[in-house]
């Protein structure tokens, strides 16, 4: 990863400005040259839901080595300190990296994910979702009691109440409100295939359901959860998702099961 900064700011003032704040969610552990940042690695909290049972895991998030300073120690040393603290506090340590040869001698191992995927003939009955608007202050209170009170959308692997991640991970993408619903979707449509990589309730529902509050013909829907909460007929196929691998530190009970973390919750 290129030294981060820039997006280390950037994610930051999105999180402030959205009312979660960055700075409060993620401890950094850093190297300095010259009164500057040179490496780091940070660490976020992650109340996630695995095999029915919550548990509290350590997202590894933004590793990376100013270009000037690296091979010269300073990711080990940032990581090791970081592995230090979370060894007294998590059980289990998760991250995401097109570059999984890195985290290797550190413990972690390479868990396989899949998305899932279902064909579907379903008579579209209205346009029942709209964009949030997050610059509007009724939007952003909507979206943070959706996330304050969400069910895990997976009895495999889900996630709990949990804000930063999603807001960094998701606030600049479109996020589809369903009022009739309750519901906040995080999904794309590329013609009849519509891809889905979050549903964010306090209640059970089913995609039939989703996808009769969307106007246009959908043919085939790929989730990138797991599917058996919403759509169990959904068929696994394996899949790295944006080229970033799951790497888990430490007991993962969902370990063998066809699951993907949920775009939102990845570090």
């Amino acid at each position: 990863m290129v030294f981060p900064e820039i997006e280390l700011r950037k994610f930051a003032s999105m999180g402030r400005e959205l009312g979660a704040s960055w700075e409060a969610a993620s401890t950094p552990f850093m190297k300095f040259e010259g009164g500057k940042a040179i490496a780091h690695v940070g660490v976020l909290e992650l109340p996630l839901w695995i095999m029915g049972q919550p548990v509290q895991a350590a997202g590894i998030h933004a590793v990376a080595t100013h270009p000037k300073f690296r091979r010269q120690g300073h990711y080990r040393d940032c990581i090791e300190a970081a592995l230090e603290y979370c060894n007294t506090r998590y059980k289990t340590l998760i991250l995401t990296t097109p570059q999984p040869e890195l985290y290797y001698p550190f413990g972690f191992r390479r868990v396989l994910e899949s998305a899932f995927t279902v064909s579907c003939k379903v008579t579209p009955q209205k346009d029942g979702f709209r964009v949030l608007n997050l610059h509007h202050e009724n939007d952003r209170t909507l979206l943070h009691r959706l996330l304050d009170t969400r069910r895990p959308i997976s009895n495999v692997v889900g996630v709990l109440s949990e804000k930063p991640v999603f807001l960094v991970n998701e606030a600049s993408r479109p996020l589809y409100y369903a009022e009739d619903l309750d519901t906040l979707v995080v999904m794309e449509q590329e013609g009849d295939r519509l891809h889905i990589f979050d549903v964010v309730a306090d209640h059970a529902l089913s995609l039939i359901e989703i996808l009769r509050c969307i106007p246009d013909p959908v043919k085939e829907v790929i989730l990138y959860f797991s599917p058996d909460r919403l759509e169990p007929k959904a068929q696994a196929i394996p899949q790295v998702l944006e080229n970033a691998y799951l790497m888990v530190r430490g007991s993962f009970a969902a370990e063998g099961q066809s699951f993907m973390m949920p775009r939102s919750a990845r570090c």
